[in-house]
C-alpha cells in the first residue's frame, strides 16, 4: 500500500479517475477542495476551492460536474463554474454526499440527512430535472452498478446496510430492492464503494480501519486493514485500472483516528476495476 498525497483531508471522498487526463481527482467534503493525482510524476496538486463538495463526476467533454451544498449543482470547466441547478426544495439544510453516472449519462446522487428530512437518493437527468428515488435513504453513501447493469448498489450508512436494487440502463430506473450486506453494530458502517471487472464489490469502512470486497451476492471475500480509521471510499484506476485509490478522513484529530488519517492511498492486488460512466448534462 502506497501513500500518494496527504492533505489531511477531514472527509476525503469521492476518488475518480479522470481517463483523458490519465489523473485522479478527489475532494475533502466540507473544505471544499478539489484535489488532483498525476501518477506519472508522482505530484498532487490542490486544484479548487468553493463550498461544500459532496461529490462529482466527470462530463463527456472531460469537465468536473460538481454537487454541492443545498441540491446546488455546478461545472467546472477550465477552471470556470457555470451552475446547473440552483438547489433542491426541501435540502436548504443539507448537501450531497455520494454520487455516480448512469449509462444513459444521468446522475444518481444521494444527501445527508438534516434535522427537518432524511438523506434522500435523486436522479439528476440529462435535461436538468430532477427526481426522487429513494425518500429515505438514510445517510445516502456509495453506489455501484452490476457487470450486466441489471443492478445498482446502494449503500445507507444509516442502516449499515448495502442494498442490491433492480436496475433498467435505458430509463435509469430503479426497481426492488433487498439488503445484501448488513455490517456489524460496532461504531463503524459502510461508506463509499466500487465494482470491480469480476462484479465484486469495495466498500470502505467509516470507523472501522479497512477496505472490504464482497461478491455479488453480498458474502465477504477479502479484507483489507488501513492505518487510518476512517476508510471512505475506494474508486479503480490506471493505464489499465488495476489501481485501487482509496480515500480516507479524520485528518483533523490524527490521535483518534491514525497519524495518516485524511491521506489518500493506492493498492494493487492484480484485480481490475472498469471505467465509471460518465455524465451528460445538457447545458
Amino acid at each position: 500500500m502506497d501513500m500518494v498525497a496527504n492533505y489531511q483531508c477531514i472527509t476525503g471522498e469521492g476518488p475518480l479517475w479522470h481517463p483523458d487526463e490519465g489523473v485522479l481527482y478527489w475532494v475533502d467534503i466540507p473544505n471544499g477542495c478539489l484535489y488532483k493525482y498525476d501518477p506519472q510524476n508522482r505530484v498532487a496538486n490542490k486544484i479548487f476551492q468553493s463550498g461544500q463538495i459532496g461529490g462529482f463526476t466527470i462530463q463527456e467533454d472531460g469537465g468536473l460536474l460538481l454537487f454541492m451544498e443545498k441540491g446546488t449543482v455546478k461545472i467546472l470547466k477550465d477552471g470556470q463554474l457555470t451552475t446547473v441547478l440552483e438547489g433542491i426544495d426541501g435540502e436548504e439544510h443539507s448537501r450531497f454526499n455520494d454520487v455516480i453516472a448512469t449509462p444513459d449519462g444521468s446522475i444518481f446522487c444521494g444527501t445527508m440527512p438534516s434535522a427537518d428530512k432524511p438523506g434522500s437518493l435523486y436522479k439528476l437527468n440529462r435535461d436538468r430535472k430532477i427526481s426522487l428515488m429513494i425518500e429515505d435513504a438514510g445517510i445516502s453513501n456509495g453506489l455501484g452498478f452490476s457487470d450486466n447493469l441489471k443492478y445498482v448498489y446502494h449503500t445507507d450508512s444509516t442502516r449499515r446496510t448495502i442494498s442490491k436494487y433492480e436496475f433498467d440502463p435505458d430509463s435509469s430506473r430503479i426497481g426492488k430492492g433487498k439488503v445484501i450486506v448488513s455490517t456489524p453494530d460496532d461504531g463503524s458502517v459502510p461508506d463509499g464503494l466500487t465494482v470491480d471487472a469480476e462484479d465484486c464489490i469495495w466498500s470502505a469502512r467509516w470507523d472501522g480501519w479497512a477496505l472490504y470486497r464482497y461478491d455479488s451476492l453480498g458474502r465477504e471475500i477479502d479484507k483489507i486493514i488501513f492505518e487510518v480509521k476512517k476508510v471512505s471510499c475506494p474508486t479503480f484506476g490506471g493505464d489499465d485500472y488495476e489501481d485501487i485509490f482509496v480515500t480516507s478522513a479524520g485528518g483533523d484529530d490524527l490521535s483518534i483516528n491514525g497519524p495518516l488519517a485524511g491521506a489518500t492511498f493506492k493498492l494493487n492486488l492484480q484485480i481490475k476495476g472498469k471505467a465509471e460512466f460518465r455524465s451528460k448534462i445538457e447545458m
